[in-house]
């Protein structure tokens, strides 16, 4: 915004760190870059969406799991990830 610090307009909110699997899919293929800045050498990885309660649905990777162990609803739990050399994200894998 022109004059002014964009970061001023936002206000954090916290967010549970548990929730459940509302829908997911594998990513089989390299996006296009851009948007996409991973490793040139692309490894597929689960992508879901997960349902913080009375919050929010929000898009991920899905860690510590094969497309066929995936059920809707299961509960989900937050994790950290590295995507690429230094490179760090969210993800949420199941609860066991």
């Amino acid at each position: 915004m022109p004059g002014g610090d964009a970061a001023q307009h936002y206000v954090p909110v916290p967010l549970s760190r548990t929730g459940t699997l509302w829908s997911w899919t594998s990513q089989d293929f390299r996006p296009k870059s851009p948007p996409y800045a991973g490793p040139e050498d692309f490894v597929p990885f689960l992508l879901g969406y997960v349902e913080l309660p009375g919050e929010v649905i929000v898009e991920t990777r899905i860690e510590g799991a094969a497309l066929s162990d995936l059920s809707l609803g299961m509960p989900m739990e937050l994790v950290l990830t590295e995507f690429a050399p230094g490179r760090t994200t969210f993800a949420f894998r199941p609860i066991r």
